[in-house]
């Protein structure tokens, strides 16, 4: 037996190991939100996509920290390197603090902005926001240095330790509440910590990153903000705004719909985690990288097109099987929502790519798409359906501009280099 786990761990890479642990954890998170969405019932379950809602846009801002993170901790070595990552975990326990504070403080208004059933599941939440932060640069070392055993442990953690606290809550106490899914959040940040470099931090160095660098930094991490705003934008504005104009029952409904279909995203987000990197080290070695960007891209628009059939074949059996018979009403819209989140997650590939090659243009068209659905979403929201069909138009279009970017950057590149 041990020897065959010993073959295993040779013929299985790093990269391929820590792909198998995302899609471990994205298993674990949907079973998270589906036993929720079966034990609350539509109307409840609104209160708790809220809140699921509000950590995704948590993770997409934290994602900033990270992203840096990874992309400076391979480029920057030895003393540069430890200087880079004190800075950056000061910076970033800061922004926390702020954000956490600012959830807490505004927490009443909150509920009567997204019509919830408590306030209190937002204090808890913002609790929590510092220690996200934290653990958000622990990542980011990870990721840069390939340290995917370490990254996988921190991703795992977090997932397990938010499944088994609220299971346990509700199982043994009977607790049925949004208060009760908050404590679940809070307590998987603590746990998303370990494995944590804490002998990298140092808040009293006063030593400074030069100043070309640190322009580097400062550069890249706006570019980087702004491309996660947008991402909050467009993953995340379709449910609060559902939960805003729809009724609580309607908004649980779309809550289950979002969730199913969003899976082809949160599977490409296992290739962006592997792509940064990669590309970044690429260029620093001044490779081609456009042969890594095909190939993932294959990778999602397989998955993508997979989904989308399961979809539009077996709506009702799936709506069943995840969520139960109160969902059914929803099976109709489930393949087109799909193809809006696969051609988002497609076009998010192209993005972060040139995220990676410090071009801003795909970041700029990204948050142009991303308002524009936000307006559409806006203006044409009579039914459930009419909001689908607008996230159809904006991701298509945001799709086919990305690649017209590509295909015109590739012959800039051709004609330069000629």
């Amino acid at each position: 037996m041990i020897t065959i786990a010993n073959n295993l761990r040779k013929r299985i890479s790093p990269e391929q190991l820590f792909m198998i642990s995302v899609l471990a954890v994205n298993g674990g998170n949907y079973l998270y939100n589906l036993i929720l969405g079966r034990l609350l019932g539509p109307a409840q379950f609104a209160d708790a996509a809220v809140l699921i809602t509000f950590l995704l846009v948590l993770s997409f801002v934290a994602m900033t920290f990270q992203l840096v993170t990874a992309k400076f901790s391979v480029l920057f070595e030895n003393q540069l390197f430890n200087n880079f990552i004190s800075k950056i975990y000061k910076n970033a326990l800061m922004v926390g603090i702020i954000m956490g504070v600012l959830i807490v403080c505004f927490a009443t208004q909150l509920q009567e902005l997204f019509n919830t059933s408590s306030s209190s599941m937002f204090v808890i939440f913002g609790c929590g926001v510092p220690l996200y932060f934290l653990m958000s640069v622990n990542r980011g070392v990870f990721q840069g240095k390939k340290a995917f055993k370490s990254l996988s442990i921190t991703y795992q953690l977090e997932m397990l330790s938010r499944l088994l606290f609220t299971l346990v809550l509700i199982f043994l106490f009977n607790i049925q509440s949004s208060v009760v899914i908050a404590f679940g959040i809070l307590i998987s940040f603590g746990f998303g910590l370990i494995p944590f470099k804490s002998q990298l931090i140092n808040f009293k160095s006063k030593l400074k990153i030069e100043t070309t660098q640190a322009k580097q930094v400062k550069h890249f991490f706006i570019l980087t903000a702004f491309y996660e705003l947008t991402q909050i934008i467009i993953n995340n504005s379709d449910i609060l705004l559902v939960k805003h104009y729809f009724e609580s029952y309607e908004a649980g409904l779309y809550a289950s719909l979002a969730l199913i279909g969003r899976i082809v995203y949160f599977i490409a987000w296992m290739f962006v985690m592997l792509l940064l990197p990669t590309v970044v080290q690429l260029k620093k070695e001044g490779k081609e990288t456009a042969s890594i960007l095909f190939k993932y891209v294959g990778y999602i628009a397989a998955i993508s097109i997979t989904i989308v059939l399961a979809c539009l074949s077996f709506p009702e059996t799936i709506i069943k099987l995840l969520f139960g018979e109160h969902y059914i009403a929803m099976a109709s819209l489930l393949w087109k929502y799909a193809i809006a989140t696969s051609m988002f997650a497609i076009s998010n590939i192209f993005a972060y790519y040139y995220l990676s090659l410090d071009k801003y243009v795909p970041v700029i068209i990204s948050g142009v798409f991303g308002m524009l659905q936000m307006g559409l979403v806006i203006v044409y929201h009579n039914s459930l359906e009419q909001v689908v069909h607008m996230q159809i138009i904006a991701m298509v279009l945001l799709l086919a501009i990305q690649i017209v970017f590509f295909k015109a950057d590739i012959l800039k590149d051709k004609k330069s280099s000629s």
